[in-house]
């Protein structure tokens, strides 16, 4: 059976290029970066030629890129790391309600410490109100966080205008960048961000490595203390392997990007109409064109999306219900529920997520496949028969 992957804001495959380019710092490339002598200087130039090749990506300087072991602790150094360092200024944060757990539980934590947390509301699309930002702002704020594009509805977030109110303020901005970075163009200073971060496994580089974008002047206090590794930032052996599977990843995402933002768009847009076409009673969640060129998130009426999930594994074809993150939870997605749709539209979501080697022949069959299994499902439900009867 061909087997279709769909589900690439979970994980991605990493490049052919990128697997052959980490190889040789397994084995005869395994010097440490610190050591003085020349198994070490090499591993060294590795490490730094990646590092500029992640800044060019997002228009930085090659020292404001510190690297992580990926998205979630980039966001823990990003929050903890700001929050702990300006304590003294005020202990408020702003943040929104459809964020990603790997920010939301950070501010649980701290506000278990004293910070306070606004998490302002998103609209019916789930994007963020640019004034509700600049109304929660106080003199005690001391950072603003919004991801820059959603995990799970893949709305664009107008990051760049809520900078501009960070900075008018004097207030530090962090944006988790985690699902755009090498798949729209991202530019710091456009962005106008403090703070941004990256993780590899979502543009086709290795798991286990990220990064943390640091505007010079920032101030962060570390969270993992020892040596002094990336600047005194994140101490640690650094991942080289990784870390040069990343510099891989982000190189070629910078000249495959327009390309890819154009042929996954048309493929988008394809499943999108195709699905409202053939099915009803569906709903497209997020926004309808302000959205990832690779995003298709769908509500069923009178379905699981657990359901569909299984029956489309079993015809090949791998997707989602939401966030990898929360796949074992019981719960409506968050996300879902923060743009007002009722539980049981949240828990019949679907997640389609396209990828560089995704077709229009994989389009077609999941056009071919999934209204016939949305059908035999609701012939089952009693969630329909208690419509009907109603």
């Amino acid at each position: 059976m061909h087997r279709i992957y769909l589900d690439h804001a979970a994980t991605t495959p990493a490049y052919p290029e990128v697997v052959k380019a980490m190889l040789p710092y397994f084995s005869n490339a395994f010097g440490n970066p610190s050591s003085l002598h020349s198994y070490g200087q090499e591993t060294r130039r590795a490490v730094e030629e990646a590092r500029a090749k992640v800044a060019k990506l997002i228009g930085a300087q090659g020292e404001e890129v510190v690297f992580t072991s990926g998205g979630t602790e980039a966001n823990n150094l990003a929050l903890k790391g700001v929050a702990l360092a300006n304590e003294h200024k005020g202990n408020h944060i702003i943040t929104s309600v459809a964020e990603h757990h790997a920010v939301l539980e950070v501010c649980k934590f701290l506000e278990k410490r004293g910070f306070r947390v606004t998490y302002v509301p998103v609209d019916k699309y789930g994007l963020v109100d640019p004034n509700d930002v600049r109304k929660a702002i106080t003199n005690k704020t001391i950072l603003i966080s919004v991801m820059h594009a959603n995990n799970e509805v893949g709305t664009i977030q107008p990051a760049a205008e809520i900078g501009r109110i960070a900075r008018e303020a004097g207030v530090y901005f962090h944006t988790d960048a985690v699902q755009t970075v090498g798949h729209i163009p991202v530019n710091v200073d456009e962005l106008q961000v403090d703070l941004l971060s990256i993780s590899g496994h979502k543009c086709y580089g290795p798991k286990g490595i990220g990064a943390l974008y640091i505007r010079k002047g920032t101030r962060l206090v570390s969270l993992i203390h020892g040596g002094g590794h990336e600047a005194g930032r994140r101490a640690g052996t650094e991942n080289v392997p990784g870390i040069v599977g990343l510099g891989k990843a982000a190189e070629l995402a910078g000249q495959e990007m327009d390309k890819e933002m154009k042929r996954q768009t048309y493929l988008r847009d394809k499943l999108i109409k195709g699905l409202q076409e053939k099915v009803d009673h569906l709903r497209l969640n997020g926004h309808p064109t302000r959205r990832l060129p690779n995003n298709v998130n769908i509500s069923v009426d009178f379905v699981e999306g657990e359901s569909m999930l299984l029956n489309l594994d079993l015809e090949g074809i791998c997707a989602s219900t939401g966030s990898a993150c929360s796949s074992g939870s019981r719960e409506p997605s968050h996300v879902l529920l923060a743009l007002g749709l009722p539980p049981e539209q949240a828990h019949g979501s679907l997640r389609l997520t396209l990828g560089r080697d995704n077709t229009q022949a994989d389009i077609d069959r999941v056009l071919e496949v999934l209204p016939g299994i949305i059908a035999r499902l609701r012939a089952m439900s009693p969630l329909l028969k208690t419509q009907h009867r109603s």
